[in-house]
């Protein structure tokens, strides 16, 4: 059964790079919002690369997010997938990421991930942006520490 991207893209009229992470988990489909299961941490992450406290509500995050001109998506806007596992992905309809690239000043793409990376790759890759793949934040890439990657995703985040 396929399964539509429930979370709107955040971004606004500042948005310099476009975070792209491969499809919402089962989680962060009951939560409504990204990255939303506990273990995962993308937050965490984001917070130790800009010194902050990690964001814990949906308005915190967003917040977040467009203060420091970053934009969160997903490469896949429809697709088949068990439970919350990438390698499950199958069917996939891309999002149209000219939505947000074509209503701010995107500069890059970072990939959360190596699926995201991949899909971009094979969607997406025809966009005229430079684009990076970061070390996934899902809880299954025990091989980075938090501080290890933090400082992956600051060079790409604070790199600009």
């Amino acid at each position: 059964m396929s399964i539509v991207h429930p979370i709107p893209p955040v971004f606004d009229e500042r948005s310099e790079i476009l975070i792209l992470g491969s499809f919402p988990s089962v989680k962060s489909r009951e939560t409504g919002f990204y990255y939303g299961h506990r273990q995962n941490r993308f937050w965490k992450t984001l917070a130790a690369v800009y010194g902050e406290k990690v964001p814990e509500t949906t308005e915190e995050k967003r917040s977040f997010l467009l203060s420091r001109r970053l934009a969160l998506w997903d490469v896949i806007g429809e697709c088949e997938i068990k439970g919350s596992s990438d390698a499950s992905i199958r069917s996939v309809k891309p999002n149209d990421l000219a939505l947000v690239t074509g209503n701010s000043p995107v500069k890059k793409v970072v990939l959360n991930g190596s699926k995201a990376f991949a899909l971009y790759e094979k969607y997406h890759k025809d966009l005229d942006l430079p684009y990076f793949k970061a070390p996934s934040t899902s809880p299954a890439n025990a091989a980075y520490s938090l501080s290890r990657m933090a400082e992956e995703w600051g060079k790409l985040l604070k790199n600009q």
